[in-house]
């Protein structure tokens, strides 16, 4: 049989939620599986009874191993690209992979299959129409804040990763730049805990308890203000956002995102320079 380099998903929980073609693949069809830990992919496949070399393939060695690998592909052998949950590549290793074997005309073969992203996205309750993914949040305030500021004129639903400690800092920070937009939470999923936490920032990071702040987690936020039409004049509009109580600085940011401009547009218009 052909090379051909198999993006593979596995399930995000529930060990039931893998395909039927994506057990053939991986039991019948690969001489290898590429994988982010050997160990925890390995209860999956003896789960299964697929007894394959396993290889480790993270963010910790992708370049180097993503050569060996590539080395093997052009030998002729078949290999599966999974990752410890979901489908690889979506905030995974393996992009410089799949595009060097394409390059080469290796064929690359997706098997669709779980994904924490559509998975939350869908139960939410949020606008399914048209959203952004963007990841994880940066670890640091000031980033994760430029981030959020970056997306906040967006008309679509915001969708992120984040890692369960610092949970609490992320909505903080998305009630700082993005105000009362609906939240939801996504936590567990498909485990026996699955949880959907749903509300603003504020009274989502007010709820939080040790319980429900553990696993990784998916960050959905609805859209912005920026959708709706305003009539009002810009000066008009920060007045009335600082006659509501807000700093003069912080309703300039408001205006801004609330109709998608930049704060320096929305400063001129009201000083005038």
């Amino acid at each position: 049989m052909p090379a051909a380099l198999y993006l593979v998903a596995t399930p995000i929980g529930n060990l039931e939620d893998i395909t039927v073609r994506a057990l053939r693949i991986l039991k019948e069809e690969v001489d290898r599986i590429a994988c982010e830990d050997t160990r925890h992919s390995r209860k999956l496949l003896d789960h299964y009874g697929i007894s394959k070399p396993l290889v480790s393939f993270h963010e910790h060695n992708e370049r180097e191993r993503g050569d060996e690998l590539l080395h093997a592909l052009r030998a002729g052998e078949r290999i599966a690209v999974i990752s410890d949950a979901g489908t690889p590549l979506i905030s995974d290793p393996g992009y410089r992979l799949v595009a060097a074997a394409a390059a080469e005309g290796i064929p690359v073969v997706p098997l669709p299959g779980p994904s924490a992203i559509l998975t939350a996205l869908c139960a939410s309750g949020l606008p399914t129409d048209s959203f952004v993914f963007g990841g994880f949040l940066p670890p640091k305030q000031i980033q994760r804040r430029k981030t959020l500021e970056a997306w906040s004129a967006s008309p679509a639903t915001l969708v992120f990763y984040e890692a369960p400690h610092r949970i609490r800092e992320a909505l903080a920070d998305i009630d700082t730049v993005l105000g009362s937009r609906p939240v939801v939470l996504a936590r567990e999923l498909t485990k026996m805990h699955e949880e959907f936490l749903r509300g603003t920032a504020a009274e989502l990071r007010a709820g939080l308890h040790s319980a429900n702040t553990r696993g990784e987690m998916v960050i959905l936020i609805g859209r912005g203000e920026a959708t709706m039409h305003d009539d009002r004049p810009i000066p008009q509009a920060v007045a009335d956002a600082i006659a509501s109580g807000m700093e003069r600085m912080d309703a300039i940011k408001h205006v801004a995102r609330q109709r998608g401009l930049s704060k320096r547009d929305v400063y001129q218009a009201v000083t005038g320079s």
